[in-house]
């Protein structure tokens, strides 16, 4: 049986803005906005050429034993590219603030692209929930 990471819930403020800067900065497809029930809004986004979408969640109760997460508290969420200078440029030109290509050295982080694997690149959105991008050698379907 596999077992498929699918949908991250990421805690926004203001779900329209979320909804803008995910679409229309990053590049997010938007699979679904909707009012599942009263008072219920559901926003899911997938990256492009991505199995697994993000949902924003308004109204919803929590899971019976679950935790909230405040807006802004998400870090480190990954997405992988095979090209990490030409996504910078993409988000820069959609108006996203981005940090330069970084990669891990001998003495810690450096500006610039790194050998296979080691090129990054992070982002916030609105609320302050954290991105890391990083370049990989080959498309998930030839990896």
């Amino acid at each position: 049986m596999n077992w498929t990471l699918e949908v991250v819930p990421v805690p926004v403020t203001d779900m329209d803005r979320a909804k803008s800067f995910y679409a229309d900065q990053v590049g997010f497809g938007v699979d679904l906005d909707d009012e599942v029930s009263p008072g219920v809004r559901i926003i899911q986004m997938t990256p492009p050429g991505s199995r697994c979408s993000i949902a924003m969640l308004q109204g919803m109760p929590g899971a019976p034993g679950g935790r909230a997460m405040a807006p802004g508290t998400l870090h480190g969420l990954q997405l992988c590219v095979t090209d990490i200078e030409a996504a910078r440029e993409e988000l820069v030109a959609r108006g996203v603030d981005v940090s330069p290509v970084r990669s891990l050295g001998a003495s810690g982080w450096q500006e610039g692209k790194g050998g296979t694997w080691n090129s990054f690149l992070t982002f916030d959105d609105p609320d302050g929930n954290s991105w890391v991008v990083q370049e990989a050698p080959s498309e998930l379907s030839e990896r």
